[in-house]
C-alpha cells in the first residue's frame, strides 16, 4: 500500500530496503499469512479459498489445503494479482523490528487493519458532518 504524504516522515529513509528485505528475503516473495505468491493472479473465491497453480490444489485462507469449490461456487471465481506489502503489525510506522514486520499479501494486510480503517471512517464522516454544520448548515443524509 502506497505511503500517504502526512506519514512520510513516521518512515526511515531506508524503507523500501527494509520493505524488500521482508517481502522477498525473508517471505521467499510468500504471503506470510495465506502463502499467495507476490506478482501472480490467481483465482479466488469469496470465502477467501485459492487456488495455487504451483501444487495444482485450493487453499484456504491460512494456506492450508482445502476442498475444491463445487459448480456453483465456481461461478464466482474471479482472478486478481497478488501484491505483497511489508506492514507493521502493531500499526506504528516507527517500530521497524524484524518481528514486527510481515509480508502480507492485500487480502491478509485489509483483514489485519479492519479495525484501523472502521475508526478512520467514523472520523471521517464526523469531520464532514462537522464542515457541513459550519458552512453549508445540517449534514444531509442520502
Amino acid at each position: 500500500m502506497p505511503i500517504r504524504r502526512e506519514a512520510r516522515y513516521h518512515y526511515p529513509i531506508d524503507w523500501p530496503q527494509i520493505s524488500s528485505s521482508v517481502r522477498f528475503t525473508r517471505a521467499k516473495g510468500r504471503c506470510e499469512g495465506c502463502g499467495r505468491p507476490h506478482g501472480r493472479f490467481i483465482r479466488c473465491l469469496p470465502d477467501g479459498r485459492w487456488f495455487d497453480g504451483e501444487a495444482n490444489a485450493w487453499r484456504d485462507a491460512r494456506g492450508e489445503p482445502a476442498p475444491w469449490p463445487d459448480i456453483v461456487e465456481c461461478c464466482r471465481i474471479r482472478i486478481t494479482r497478488v501484491v505483497l506489502a511489508a506492514c507493521h503489525r502493531d500499526h506504528d510506522p516507527g517500530n521497524n523490528r524484524p518481528r514486527n514486520l510481515a509480508a502480507w499479501c492485500q487480502r491478509c494486510h485489509i483483514l489485519h487493519d479492519r479495525e484501523h480503517h472502521l475508526r478512520q471512517t467514523w472520523i471521517t464522516i464526523r469531520l464532514r458532518r462537522a464542515l457541513g454544520d459550519l458552512f453549508t448548515g445540517p449534514y444531509r443524509r442520502w
